[in-house]
């Protein structure tokens, strides 16, 4: 379905930008049909600018006052919006219409021979398997074999998913020979992963990476529609704000050896996670890594090291007699 609606948005943005070309030769009397059609871009982009400029504000708004924040020079800032906004050009337009996929095996890495376990990449909010093209092409350089899911419906329930990972990961391993994965989730995927251990378990995971996760929600949600929307806000109800019902029931349904297995890793200048603080998980291996906005965190070169690195320490961490199925 998202490829679907990303193509149509994107046929909708080439066809206002055509409009405003007419408009800037006929109204603004523009004579070179080149300018014309640069002014009309310009337009629709400046216009997506300021959707990402809303979210930055929104985020704050709220931003955590309890913990330090490093601190972001004009210059610094600027080149995390610019950043931002070209991961989310470059989603939209790129790879979540043209990119999506299921699994790509890299040579070597499905024998039983490999040191390296799959990966199964889990998407967040509104997006499909093409947000990890980026991520992709990291970890087939680093010769790691995985997979990737399209989460439908695209509004549903968080909790609805597990049923679908759980196809993705028998796929997957079925493809590697492999007993068991690593859960690489960005943002509501981590959530999704989460929410994967609680309804089937962790014979199959050997480690959950969530990515820029919102785990105690998120005020940016408040603004969002669908069930799993809900499932994410950060609540206000007591004046003072934390996680929602949802969220705190999951924390309750978790256990230490679960939250030992889990690695987050968030920046704390997120312009959609805010406060910031959400995307700490207690009994975690939290990784801070800063400057980078939420769109751009999974295409960002020192978040794939660190996720591959992740990778590899889960991959050695689990016996050789415990890697491969029977």
């Amino acid at each position: 379905m998202i490829v679907r609606l990303t193509r149509i948005l994107l046929l909708a943005q080439l066809v206002m930008t055509g409009v405003l070309a007419i408009a800037a030769i006929k109204l603004w009397h523009v004579e070179q049909i080149w300018l014309a059609w640069l002014l009309g871009l310009g337009i629709v982009l400046m216009f997506r600018a300021a959707i990402t400029a809303n979210n930055f504000l929104i985020a704050r708004r709220y931003r955590d006052h309890t913990e330090p924040v490093p601190p972001l020079g004009w210059f610094q800032y600027s080149l995390l919006f610019i950043k931002e906004f070209y991961a989310t050009i470059y989603s939209t337009s790129w790879s979540l219409p043209f990119q999506s996929f299921t699994q790509r095996l890299c040579p070597g890495s499905t024998s039983t021979a490999s040191t390296v376990l799959p990966v199964l990449l889990i998407h967040g909010y509104g997006c499909n398997s093409g947000y990890w093209h980026s991520m992709s092409k990291a970890l087939q350089q680093a010769g790691i074999s995985h997979g990737a899911v399209d989460l439908e419906p695209v509004l549903g329930s968080i909790d609805a998913y597990a049923s679908q990972l759980q196809q993705a990961i028998d796929a997957l391993c079925l493809s590697c020979g492999s007993d068991r994965v690593v859960l690489v989730g960005h943002s509501m995927g981590g959530l999704a992963a989460r929410a994967y251990l609680r309804a089937r378990g962790d014979a199959r995971v050997a480690r959950v990476i969530t990515l820029a996760t919102p785990h105690y929600g998120t005020a940016v949600a408040n603004y969002g529609i669908g069930i799993n929307s809900a499932q994410m806000r950060w609540t206000n109800d007591d004046g003072v704000g934390g996680a929602n019902a949802w969220l705190r029931q999951l924390e309750r349904d978790e256990s230490s050896a679960t939250r030992a297995m889990i690695s987050s890793i968030y920046t704390p200048h997120d312009n959609i996670v805010s406060p910031h603080s959400s995307c700490h998980l207690p009994g975690a291996r939290n990784i801070v890594l800063p400057r980078i906005g939420h769109v751009a965190f999974a295409l960002h070169p020192a978040v794939q090291a660190c996720v591959i690195e992740e990778i590899r320490l889960a991959s050695k961490a689990i016996p050789d007699s415990a890697r491969k199925m029977a």
